[in-house]
């Protein structure tokens, strides 16, 4: 039996966000959500009727992984998602996949299809 992932594609105004299936081994995009007073609360209830048991933050390091103007926000939020859910929330490499998702289509939905492949390669990396 497969566990149920969330990628999330973190942004100063949208967050995007993907899940796998049900098995836990395909990422599909899922939405685009402001950033806001209420995307916690957003994230918490996709997570609860989803029946996420995994979250996939990307980590918003620089090509030279590094910090840039992001990376303490992310920080905060992938704190205050632990401290919501009691779930695990493991970092992945992000460099790229928005300039990768923006190739696919620009629309309003990059963030998700980032997301998706944050999600994605995490889900073939692990074992």
């Amino acid at each position: 039996m497969g566990v149920r992932i969330l990628g999330i594609d973190y942004g100063s105004k949208h967050i995007g966000l993907a899940l796998s299936d049900p098995s836990g081994t395909i990422a599909q995009p899922h939405s685009v959500i402001a950033n806001s007073s209420t995307t916690l609360s957003q994230i918490v209830k996709l997570v609860r009727n989803e029946q996420v048991e995994q979250i996939v933050l990307g980590d918003a390091l620089n090509l030279a992984r590094q910090s840039n103007d992001i990376t303490a926000a992310v920080v905060k939020f992938k704190l205050e998602l632990e401290q919501q859910l009691n779930l695990p929330v493991i970092w992945e490499r992000e460099d790229l996949t928005s300039v990768e998702a923006d190739r696919e289509i620009v629309d309003d939905n990059s963030h998700a299809r980032a997301a998706s492949l944050i999600l994605r390669n995490y889900l073939e990396r692990r074992p």
